[in-house]
């Protein structure tokens, strides 16, 4: 009886006891952040939600059978099957058309766009750096998508492009204010899965370490003044050569 008592007494008191004030949101800044009971508002939240994009000269060029190559399929999936030897191709014309497909979510044509660029890195050698202006705006198109599969394909391109051939990542450094100003903006989207496994680290599909990776990569093959122009286009960069 003394227990049914206690609990009735306690829960007629929890009635009577008047509720905790509720936090005032106040603006960043100001002079009510000082006060108690408040809480500062947070800053408004980039959208992430991809552009809309457009049908590249990419496919319209591959439909109309502009282009030297078809699927070919073996034991480990598909691939390009070139229908001339590489080294015979005008990089000046092909390349720039291939990078423009990046921007492309379609299979097949995303597929043949990317493939493509990698074979032709591969084999170009000396003939990619004449061709380096033309890839510019595809480059920055691409990464201005925000759709994260064409941006983390991108990434991967770049590093690519600047290992592929001597004096690339210097003569890629003028035209650093047009292809950095994006990855301000993907630099700090890491995927927070707590103790969980992130299968795209595995897969190098996660687009912050892919960024760090990039500037990295563009910082090391970019000369002496890599380092000055990465920093003025993203400062919180921190320099991987520099000890």
């Amino acid at each position: 009886m003394s227990v049914n008592c206690i609990s009735r007494r306690g829960f007629r008191e929890n009635l009577q006891r008047p509720a905790a004030p509720k936090e005032r949101v106040v603006p960043a800044f100001s002079v009510q952040t000082l006060q108690r009971g408040t809480v500062v508002k947070q800053p408004p939240k980039t959208p992430i939600k991809p552009y809309t994009i457009n049908r590249s000269s990419f496919k319209k060029f591959y439909i109309r059978g502009d282009y030297p190559i078809a699927m070919e399929f073996d034991t480990f999936g598909c691939k390009i099957g070139w229908k001339v030897d590489i080294d015979s191709l005008d990089y000046h014309h092909y390349l720039p058309m291939f990078f423009d497909g990046l921007c492309e979510t379609e299979h097949p044509y995303n597929f043949f766009a990317r493939q493509g660029i990698m074979d032709l890195l591969s084999n170009g050698k000396n003939k990619i750096l004449p061709v380096l202006p033309q890839l510019i705006i595809p480059i920055k198109n691409a990464l201005n998508t925000r759709h994260a599969v064409v941006v983390a394909t991108t990434l991967k391109v770049i590093q690519k492009l600047v290992t592929s051939g001597d004096m690339i990542g210097e003569a890629l450094v003028p035209y650093y204010r047009q292809i950095l100003p994006a990855l301000n903006f993907y630099k700090d989207m890491n995927v927070n899965c707590g103790d969980c496994i992130d299968y795209s680290q595995q897969k190098k599909e996660n687009i912050g370490d892919l960024v760090r990776e990039t500037l990295e990569t563009l910082e090391k093959y970019g000369g002496e003044d890599a380092f000055i122009n990465i920093k003025y286009m993203i400062p919180t960069y921190e320099s991987s050569v520099i000890t």
